[in-house]
């Protein structure tokens, strides 16, 4: 062979390498490393992220982070697809409900002792763990709350609850006093059917959504959960079915509280802002959740508003811990993102940056910092399958709201059908 030969052939090879590498968001020309980084979010979440990523890269000029950014709608969708075709982003966002899914999977690498968690809270961390690794680094915390417009329920000549105290009954004959009293011009409060809600309903009633791969609530407590909600329809605390399930569907920008025309809602805690800005610039306050009668424990809890895991596949594993330690843990990351994905998980970072939180997040926090005494500890992972748990709890409410099952038959069929669906 030619001289000529073999150096065409080792051009061919190099040029050959240097296009898988750059490929596989491996080492660009340059030979910096490319770290491919997926969340989803709003248009405020992508341009903090974004500015959070240039520091990052500021201050690690051989990472260049490729972010990979969507919609909440077809984020899980996408997602599943670069799994399944083994091209996953080397740093990945999940909700705790797909946790389990996807660390059982072998999609997600071990963080333990890849990360710092230090001054994060160990009660919370522990919710990323699972079977004895810890796959998963809280972004940081929330907790379902009652939201409540003071103003509104003053105007309608009624007093912000005692909500140390209160139980359902004295929300539901609060909400029908409201629409009543405003001849309905502002409804009580906006119905939730998120199944967090359900959760601390079923916690008051000493019961858990899951108990292991299986379905921990009994049929009364989903009966009761759905009479809660019916009443407040019959009453007429909230509107009428139809609207009721199409408000459950929306965001917090086409919510009751946007347009003025409710005085109470349920939503996570760092949505606090968001319902802030949809309704104008309106005070609005957090409560705690009405109990059960009788009830020993609220039922609470601080819940990760999402996590940061890496690929298990990721040629760059010690770069991906790299850049999720500095999303959590660095205080310059924390001023940028506040709490977009929730307060800050880390304590260091939550005190360096709590001057600079907008005043509804300084709310949050010193509405979390009240209860945390009550709060129960932070649910596992859910089992595999959880994930479409809320469309089936969803469809078969709507089922009992319509009328169209009886709530004995919804309860059975749901626990059924929820039961083949994470038994596996």
């Amino acid at each position: 062979m030619s001289s000529g030969k073999k150096m065409w052939t080792a051009a061919s090879l190099a040029a050959v390498v240097l296009l898988i590498a750059t490929a596989c968001g491996g080492v660009g020309a340059d030979g910096d490393v490319k770290l491919r980084f997926s969340y989803w979010g709003t248009d405020v979440r992508q341009k903090r992220t974004e500015e959070a990523i240039k520091k990052f890269e500021a201050k690690n000029p051989a990472i260049d982070v490729v972010a990979e950014f969507s919609g909440f709608g077809s984020y899980y969708e996408t997602l599943s697809t670069k799994v399944a075709s083994s091209d996953a982003p080397d740093v990945i966002t999940l909700e705790i409900r797909g946790l389990r899914e996807y660390a059982e999977r072998g999609t997600l690498a071990d963080l333990s002792g890849k990360v710092d968690t230090a001054n994060l809270d160990g009660k919370v961390l522990t919710t990323g763990v699972i079977d004895g690794k810890q796959f998963a680094i809280p972004t940081g915390v929330n907790a379902w709350s009652l939201v409540a417009d003071p103003k509104a329920i003053a105007g309608a000549g009624q007093k912000l609850p005692q909500d140390t105290t209160w139980t359902w009954d004295d929300y539901v004959d609060l909400a029908a006093s409201i629409t009543a009293k405003t001849g309905g011009k502002v409804y009580g409060t906006q119905q939730a059917f998120n199944p967090a809600f359900l959760q601390i309903f079923a916690a008051q009633r000493g019961e858990s959504f899951y108990d292991g791969n299986k379905i921990g609530m009994s049929p009364d407590t989903l009966k009761a959960w759905w009479a809660v909600h019916r009443k407040v329809i019959k009453t007429k605390g909230s509107p009428d079915v139809s609207k009721s399930v199409e408000l459950g569907g929306q965001g917090v920008d086409r919510s009751l509280f946007a347009t003025g025309n409710g005085a109470m809602g349920m939503w996570w805690s760092n949505e606090l802002g968001a319902i802030n800005k949809a309704s104008g610039g309106k005070e609005v306050d957090l409560l705690r959740m009405p109990k059960v009668q009788g009830a020993a424990a609220g039922g609470m809890f601080l819940q990760p508003a999402m996590f940061y895991t890496a690929s298990s596949k990721s040629k760059h594993p010690a770069e991906a811990a790299k850049f999720i330690d500095f999303m959590v843990n660095d205080p310059e990351a924390g001023a940028i993102i506040l709490s977009d994905r929730g307060l800050p998980a880390n304590s260091q970072v939550l005190a360096a940056v709590r001057a600079k939180l907008p005043e509804t997040d300084k709310k949050t926090l010193a509405f979390l910092d009240e209860i945390k005494g009550e709060l129960t500890n932070p649910p596992a992972a859910p089992p595999k399958g959880a994930s479409a748990m809320e469309e089936i709890l969803t469809r078969y409410t709507d089922e009992v709201l319509f009328g169209r099952m009886s709530p004995d038959d919804a309860a059975q069929k749901f626990i059924t059908e929820a039961n083949a669906l994470i038994a596996g």
